[in-house]
């Protein structure tokens, strides 16, 4: 089909080629051949009168015109997908619909493992994909390729785009069951005197609760670093070394570990669970009905009523 003399089948290519930047990785997503690809840059070449992509050193880099055609043939794109998708009735029970999000082990851990639990009883046929953050997140979500992003409110992005608060946690401290340093309480020269274990995302992002403390002032010796929040707690054990952890995450972990949850002797601003999407997908049932999900998940408490105190103490 054409419009305008273009052949409508050339934006897709246009749109992997402008987010690829290499003709090689867009003829491997577009299932083509690099001379067949080399071709369909050509066509676009003459029909926007425009180099689009040009070689810089080992590198391409779009033009730009192309920079200014990025997101409106993404935005195309997505809304002819969105209008196609788009089914009278949605019944998760028969559905096979497979999704992408992307979300930090603690999301995982606290709102996602009982949305899968969920999924295995009432919709046994939809698949998630649950993908770790990257620097690229963001702009992979704003071209449709993830379904949802669940990260702190700070940290999203995607502003022109929709979403919605899922949950706010508080911050508390754990330390192992056996630390000899502290007891059931912990002052804040305790804990500044201390080590620390923590999450880092080595040049992506501090985690919420470092960024928070750093911005106060606040300067802690962090002897040992890790990209998963729920790996912190194994840390802990046999050390007297202390962590500073989501409240909701510290609760379900002291069910399996044995650490002890201190409430934190500095204030620290609650932690705003936020899901974005793009908004292409306001209008899809089985997104809508997915996010319902996630909602319910996220608003359901805690596992057990040990948990649900465990949380109390630390607040």
């Amino acid at each position: 089909m054409r419009f305008n003399k273009l052949d409508l089948n050339l934006l897709v290519a246009l749109d992997v080629l402008l987010s690829e930047q290499s003709i090689t990785r867009a003829a491997r997503k577009l299932n083509l051949s690099q001379s067949a690809t080399s071709g369909v840059l050509a066509r676009l070449r003459e029909y926007f009168k425009d180099d689009l992509l040009i070689q810089v050193g080992r590198i391409m880099v779009r033009t730009v015109l192309a920079e200014q055609l990025s997101n409106p043939v993404r935005d195309v794109l997505l809304q002819i997908q969105s209008t196609i998708e788009t089914k009278p009735g949605f019944d998760p029970a028969r559905s096979t619909r497979h999704f992408r999000i992307a979300a930090s082990d603690y999301s995982t851990c606290v709102i996602l493992s009982r949305l899968v639990r969920r999924l295995g009883d009432d919709a046994p046929g939809i698949s998630l994909e649950i993908i770790s953050p990257r620097d690229d997140t963001v702009e992979q979500a704003e071209r449709g390729e993830i379904d949802i992003v669940l990260m702190p409110r700070a940290f999203t992005g995607m502003e022109a785009h929709s979403g919605e608060l899922l949950l706010r946690d508080v911050y508390c401290c754990i330390v192992w069951e056996g630390n000899t340093l502290v007891d059931y309480a912990i002052t804040m020269q305790q804990y500044l005197a201390m080590d620390h274990v923590a999450a880092r995302f080595g040049d992506r992002a501090s985690s919420f609760e470092e960024w928070t403390l750093h911005g106060a002032g606040i300067e802690r010796r962090i002897a040992t670093t890790s990209t998963h929040f729920s790996i912190l707690p194994q840390l802990l054990i046999g050390t007297n070394r202390v962590a500073t952890l989501q409240s909701r995450l510290a609760a379900l972990s002291a069910r399996y570990f044995p650490i002890r949850i201190l409430q934190a002797p500095m204030a620290i601003p609650p932690m705003e669970m936020m899901m974005r999407w793009h908004r292409f997908l306001d209008g899809d049932l089985a997104h809508h009905w997915l996010r319902e999900q996630l909602k319910s998940a996220a608003a359901s408490g805690s596992d057990s009523e040990e948990e649900g105190d465990a949380v109390h103490a630390a607040t």
